[in-house]
């Protein structure tokens, strides 16, 4: 694959999953400003309806299509609507993800754990499968919505780092895949944004503030939802194949090999984890 240009997104069509609110909305809302046409998907219709109106009501260029990730016919039914309105599909924001509730592996229920993997991960490759000839016929892209997660110790929220290890693998794949048909593939990892998500997560459950605190700084500064949206725009408008978003995160990234080893070691032998993991299964 040669370099692609840039992607005009005056007149674009763009599809977003988890779009009725949070990171989701905000990417919305800048795709329209910049001219773009917008398919809003999401499992909850109320939570649509409300997105359609604080973006200006029902317009000629955003609409709403209900679907769950996990359900891949749903997902197609949300891209026939998008080319019956828009006539193409050019990018694709694979932004469905939800958090399992704060337990260890020993103690999660099952179903909650699968619920996590198969909205995150596997809903992400539906997401694919569902638009990929859409996009394809157009050259397009995907932008795969992935955590620091990935590269980061996944203690009482094991589900969560998992998927979205997933993800990051799902992104690199088709990269190689579908480079010979001209469509690009960027993952964007983010570290915390201050979303209801997290702050369910992280705030109001007094155990996920205890591990939120083990966070050093700079890893636990967070970043607001439409900062977030603004990379996401920036690395689906430009092909960027990688976004890590606080930058603070890059050097883990980059030395995410070494820099586990040890802090793996170091999180085993501390008493204030071990105290944690404890709580979560009594």
């Amino acid at each position: 694959m040669s370099q692609l240009a840039p992607i005009k997104l005056v007149g674009a069509v763009v599809l977003i999953t988890g779009a009725a609110q949070g990171i989701g909305f905000q990417a919305a809302a800048r795709f329209l400003r910049e001219g773009a046409h917008v398919v809003l998907v999401d499992i909850d219709q109320d939570q649509l309806d409300k997105a359609i109106v604080e973006l200006g009501g029902p317009t000629a260029a955003a609409v709403a299509a209900v679907a769950d990730v996990r359900d891949v016919e749903a997902l197609r039914s949300a891209v026939d609507l998008a080319v019956r309105q828009f006539g193409r599909l050019d990018i694709v924001i694979a932004n469905a993800g939800v958090t399992p509730p704060t337990a260890t592996l020993r103690t999660i229920e099952h179903e909650a754990f699968r619920r996590v993997l198969d909205i995150n991960l596997v809903g992400a490759l539906n997401t694919v499968r569902a638009t990929m000839d859409a996009v394809i016929a157009h050259g397009g892209h995907f932008q795969l919505i992935g955590s620091c997660a990935a590269f980061a110790p996944g203690m009482g929220g094991a589900a969560y780092m998992i998927s979205k290890a997933g993800v990051e693998q799902l992104g690199r794949a088709l990269r190689i895949e579908l480079a010979s048909h001209d469509v690009s593939v960027g993952i964007s990892y983010f570290g915390i944004v201050d979303t209801a998500l997290t702050r369910s997560t992280l705030d109001e459950d007094p155990i996920g503030r205890s591990i939120g605190d083990l966070l050093p700084w700079p890893l636990n500064r967070r970043i607001g939802a439409d900062y977030a949206a603004s990379t996401i725009l920036h690395a689906a408008r430009t092909r960027k194949p990688t976004s890590i978003v606080p930058r603070t995160w890059t050097i883990y990234a980059w030395l995410r090999g070494i820099i586990n080893i040890a802090l793996d070691r170091w999180l085993m032998s501390n008493a204030d984890v071990s105290t944690i993991i404890r709580r979560l299964e009594q």
